[in-house]
């Protein structure tokens, strides 16, 4: 007897042992954890990108439960667990009668899980043994007990899988409607509430499962009705309508958009703060999937013409120029193509060439180093170990010109004009680099492209120059928190370096009109070329849009004099004209704004002053440097003061210049010449236009008060300006001008010009 009271004792003792270590094993299982959410990625048309974040594995999803589900709440308690409400976390009604279904069948049909078991579950999935179901027993009876019924309720709705890697009443409704939970019809609801209990087997997009679906949705529409939840009415409805409900397309992630994709999960991180203030984690992408359909066709289609020369990869990029947004992004020849296609080219280090050189002449400009109104000397001493790309050197230029032509020379002696070290700084605040090498590592190679950049570091810093100064980061979906823009630049300065850009004539001699630099309205064009032609760029923008285009290979090995402005431009104008098509602007009419406080002078560019260029300066004063300068205001010549800098020449005097020297009479300081053409110049006609088409600018310089000028044109009178330019069309053979002040003797030299 008194072994069996210590046997007794000692079972009892054991059992209250494994009691407590079972118990213990459930409360430290009793925590409500989920795995993390996933976004669904859409374009900024709502087109579907990509599911990204919370990982293969644990599928997508995950998204806490509106406070409007309610009746998705209705629906799933009328199946999986109808006295929720009434027990602790086990419902011992449902238990007995699942041993009774199970004993009577001779095999488990029935396993009485209720929400916070199936809960314990979700959390910790195990085979289904006696001993698992007894933990997921004792885990559901801790999380009631330590959370409370609604907080368990609401972890499931946010855990419950509805097949196909979907889980969360807020991500189904996303998934299988594309709707929002509170926008779900009674028939739709019924069809998702059907899904739980056998994902894989009750799946709406397979027919049979389908059919199993609507089986058992009708079953949540009868008891619903039958507990007076939804009316008579409302359930005839929802059951005629449960058969035919229309499912969203199944999402296919396009794989011309793979590099945005990576890019956003890679940006986003976490779903959790974003799903507190968006209650689903929804995102809508800046990007346009069908423009970047578009843009890749064309990019793939240059490329192919390329391949010849040695290219092998390219990028390209669209900004909406005022906002910043991201519309397109090829960051690679094909994600899933040869050549390294997963590397995200946009985002690569790469020598950029020239493409810095505009934002040295802005800062130039802002310092006052340089005015847009003098000249800069392109010659073989201004920056020793320094050569232009084409080995010749074009003496004085205008900045403007400088600048369109590339040379290399000028933009270098503005580099030690300015100092190396804040030229270096300088840059990084335009988030150009982050190099820890110092600046000398550089020197003035900062000029011509041995600091490394991206084309997406290059976006940013040319919207400060098409933004009228203001360095904004790129957007790449909405409602994202982007640091305030940041003033880099003065407006003047960037308006000028654009109006420098957009110039066709500018850009002569060094390249040739009416190639893929040009176009029919305003753009502002900056192409560069790195050393051996390893990188092709061009960076272009208009009142509308910026575009980037890179070109050339992974393993950055040489092409074949693929330089930018003979592939990367090509294609950068292949996509600003396609991006215009369909804007509906009258393109001509939204030109780059000129500088505030500034007015319009007609400056000289080049020794002999070939060409005139009007320029912008500030409206205290018409000054000139290096050339002769047309005060537009008042029609005279003007002087203007040495500027700072090693980079320019000393000023012309204009008492001593050759022309106004020439004129045939000069009296009490009045004097004229003319400016353009210059004599014994050689005119091309261009077949391809139409005559009418064919003009040059008769240009005179006027000392003195008067402005009314007669042109003389093979010594006939042709026309009067009260300005300082006339137009004359051209025709072929030998013609001379003379330019006449009216009502005085004062008249130019006479000058010829040969046209062909």
């Amino acid at each position: 007897m008194a072994w069996g009271r210590r046997i007794l004792l000692l079972g009892t003792a054991l059992s209250a042992a494994i009691l407590a270590v079972f118990a213990a094993v459930c409360w430290s299982r009793a925590e409500l954890v989920a795995p993390p959410a996933s976004f669904m990625l859409y374009d900024r048309h709502g087109r579907f990108l990509a599911q990204i974040g919370g990982g293969d594995a644990a599928g997508y999803g995950y998204w806490p439960a509106p406070p409007s589900s309610e009746r998705m709440v209705r629906a799933l308690l009328a199946l999986e667990d109808r006295r929720f409400w009434e027990h602790p976390g086990v419902d011992p009604v449902a238990v007995v009668r699942a041993a009774a279904q199970n004993v009577a069948a001779g095999r488990r049909i029935s396993g009485a899980s209720s929400i916070a078991m199936q809960v314990a579950r979700l959390q910790h999935p195990a085979s289904r043994t006696l001993l698992n179901k007894a933990l997921e027993a004792g885990t559901a009876l801790c999380l009631t007990l330590r959370y409370g019924h609604d907080a368990v309720l609401q972890h499931y709705l946010r855990l419950v899988p509805f097949g196909n890697n979907s889980h969360g009443v807020a991500h189904a409704a996303r998934f299988y409607f594309d709707k929002p939970v509170a926008d779900l019809s009674w028939a739709e609801i019924a069809l998702l509430a059907a899904i739980p209990q056998a994902p894989s087997r009750i799946n709406p997009l397979t027919y049979d499962g389908h059919e199993r679906a609507v089986a058992r949705g009708r079953r949540v529409l009868a008891y619903l009705r039958d507990v007076g939840v939804i009316s008579p009415s409302d359930f005839i409805l929802a059951d005629r309508q449960i058969a035919a409900v229309a499912l969203a397309q199944r999402p296919h992630r396009p794989s011309e958009a793979m590099h945005v994709v990576l890019r956003l999960e890679r940006q986003l991180g976490g779903a959790e703060a974003w799903l507190a203030e968006h209650q689903e984690a929804r995102v809508i992408a800046t990007l346009d999937l069908d423009l970047q359909r578009r843009i890749e066709a064309l990019a793939l289609k240059r490329l192919a013409e390329w391949r010849r020369a040695g290219a092998e990869q390219v990028a390209v990029a669209v900004l909406d120029r005022a906002s910043r947004e991201v519309l397109a992004w090829v960051g690679s020849a094909g994600y899933f193509g040869p050549e390294a296609g997963a590397i995200d080219f946009g985002d690569t280090l790469r020598s950029p060439g020239s493409t810095l050189k505009p934002f040295l002449y802005a800062l130039a400009l802002d310092r006052g180093i340089i005015r847009a109104d003098m000249n800069l000397r392109d010659d073989v001493d201004v920056a020793p170990g320094i050569e232009n790309a084409d080995r010749l050197y074009l003496g004085r230029l205008l900045p403007r010109q400088a600048l369109a032509n590339s040379r290399n020379a000028a933009a270098a002696a503005l580099v030690r004009s300015i100092g190396i070290g804040d030229t270096y700084q300088y840059l990084r605040g335009l988030g150009l680099h982050e190099s820890a090498q110092p600046a000398e590592h550089y020197g003035l190679g900062l000029a011509v492209g041995a600091l490394p950049t991206s084309l997406e570091r290059l976006l940013r810093a040319y919207g400060a120059l098409a933004n009228d100064g203001t360095l904004e980061d790129l957007a790449w979906y909405r409602g994202e928190d982007r640091p305030a823009p940041q003033r880099v630049l003065s407006a003047t300065a960037a308006r000028q370096v654009s109006l420098f850009l957009a110039d066709p004539m500018a850009r002569l001699p060094s390249f040739p009109r009416m190639g893929p630099a040009e176009f029919p309205f305003p753009v502002a064009v900056k192409t560069g070329t790195s050393q051996d032609y390893r990188d092709a760029w061009t960076m272009a923008y208009s009142p509308l849009f910026i575009v980037g285009v890179w070109v050339g290979r992974a393993d950055a090995a040489p092409m074949q004099s693929l330089g930018g402005m003979g592939s990367a431009a090509e294609l950068a104008h292949d996509v600003i004209l396609a991006l215009h098509q369909e804007t509906g602007h009258r393109l001509e009419d939204l030109p780059f704004p000129k500088p505030e406080a500034h007015r319009a002078v007609d400056a000289c560019g080049g020794s002999g002053c070939p060409a005139l260029f009007r320029e912008w300066i500030p409206d205290e004063t018409a000054q000139r440097a290096d050339g002769v300068l047309i005060d537009r205001r008042t029609g005279t010549l003007a002087t203007q003061s040495t500027p700072p800098g090693d980079v320019q020449e000393q000023p012309i005097s204009m008492p001593v210049d050759g022309r106004l020297a020439a004129t045939s009479t000069v009296a009490d300081g009045v004097g004229i010449a003319i400016v353009s053409p210059e004599s014994d110049a050689h005119f091309l006609r261009d077949p391809e236009l139409p005559a009418e088409a064919e003009t040059i600018a008769l240009r005179a310089a006027i000392t003195g008060p008067f402005r009314d000028i007669l042109w003389y044109v093979d010594d006939h009178p042709y026309g009067m300006t009260s300005g300082t330019a006339v137009r004359w069309t051209l025709a072929p053979g030998v013609h001379t001008f003379q330019a006449r002040l009216m009502g005085r003797p004062e008249s130019s030299r006479v000058i010829a010009i040969t046209v062909d």
